[in-house]
């Protein structure tokens, strides 16, 4: 009998043997990073910084993917899943925006920095873009580095992105072609912005907290600039 296409294989995460001692601490563990990632073939760059905590929460509820044997679609058809967890929430998504959003009220708060990976980007001939797997960790060394308030990335359109050559590529096997894995299309991301807003009208209305609407309207102004 074959394996669910969704199967997990789990082992105890106590038997990891880098994990932080301080994994099950009563008192929780700093976060400095957040990341969200989705299979996007097209347009969404490999990786790229919200602009602040609130741009950072819409980059969650905006996020939009192939489906997976998680979701209920059939075939490889690009679904909206918010903070890639859409088939698992539990309550109002409004109140759940809201409730991210009030984090940044807290008082002495050190919010982490939010990121969006997509290692998935194809070429016009359909091939991957980026290698992937153990390579990205080249990635993880640029995130790491903005949390160390490095000046290694460039303001876009749709938050920061690497600068040009900030990515570590030493020793990369294969060439990778940069500029369009970090390209940005204006027709796509129109097209982007119009279905994020189609799905919120439908499936959140007068429960969308007002800031998230502010951020995709500001993020239509940037595209209609690009």
């Amino acid at each position: 009998m074959a394996a669910h296409p969704n199967s997990r294989f789990c082992t105890p995460a106590s038997q990891c043997p880098i994990i932080d001692p301080a994994w099950e601490s009563s008192e929780g563990v700093p976060i400095e990073a957040i990341m969200f990632g989705g299979r996007r073939p097209k347009g969404v760059p490999l990786v790229y910084e919200s602009f602040n905590w609130q741009h950072g929460v819409f980059l969650g509820a905006a996020m939009r993917s192939e489906a997976t044997a998680a979701a209920e679609h059939a075939g490889k058809v690009i679904m909206h899943d918010p903070f890639a967890m859409r088939p698992f929430f539990g309550y109002n998504f409004g109140h759940y925006l809201s409730h991210w959003l009030s984090m940044e009220r807290r008082p002495n708060v050190k919010l982490p920095k939010v990121f969006h990976v997509n290692w998935f980007r194809k070429s016009s001939e359909g091939k991957f873009l980026w290698p992937g797997f153990g390579e990205n960790a080249r990635v993880l060394d640029w995130i790491f580095r903005r949390i160390n308030k490095e000046d290694c990335a460039t303001e876009s359109p749709i938050g920061f992105i690497p600068k040009p050559g900030a990515l570590n590529l030493d020793g990369l096997k294969e060439k990778v072609d940069m500029e369009e894995l970090f390209s940005l299309p204006k027709d796509f991301w129109s097209k982007e912005v119009d279905a994020v807003k189609k799905y919120f009208d439908e499936q959140v209305n007068d429960d969308l907290p007002e800031e998230v609407a502010s951020e995709l309207e500001q993020l239509k102004k940037r595209v209609a600039h690009m």
